[in-house]
């Protein structure tokens, strides 16, 4: 295996490892909202995803990405993204739940591994792109020459 496809595998399973810990936020401040409120479905999801997401998304560009990419430039992406699917996934998990009668549980996890997907996708080729393994701290730990605009 090249270097470059093994680099590949290794951000695929921390990209993996970091979502499983953001599922577990999600999960579980979905499941505080439903044991100790009685908020339905959709607001539940919603404060339960964006949670995940300020966490995913921190952890991952530090620690997945080595991005040294502009913050302010890949969260707007990001956002952009989740101007998307949120929509699609709380009214699509609403009407499972409320009108099919769906397990709210279910319908959650469905809705996590369809972000989990089409999240690594978006984050790896259309936030970061080229500007992956870039940040100072990785260049300086690898021993590569740090390009100018690199920083943390």
């Amino acid at each position: 295996m090249n270097d470059q496809k093994k680099k590949e595998l290794i951000r695929s399973v921390k990209f993996t490892l970091f979502s499983i810990s953001a599922g577990v936020i999600q999960i579980g401040s979905f499941t505080l909202m439903e044991m100790f409120t009685d908020l339905p479905y959709w607001p539940r999801y919603l404060i339960s995803l964006v949670l995940s997401v300020l966490y995913n998304f921190t952890i991952n560009r530090k620690f997945t990405f080595h991005s040294a990419a502009n913050i302010p430039i890949a969260m707007l992406k990001v956002f952009g993204y989740y101007c998307v699917f949120t929509p699609l996934t709380t009214i699509g998990g609403h009407y499972l739940v409320e009108s099919l009668h769906w397990n709210d549980y279910l319908v959650e996890i469905l809705s996590m591994i369809l972000n989990f997907v089409t999240e690594f996708l978006f984050t790896r080729f259309l936030v970061y792109g080229k500007q992956v393994d870039n940040s100072k701290s990785y260049l300086e730990k690898h021993g590569e020459s740090l390009d100018m605009e690199a920083e943390e």
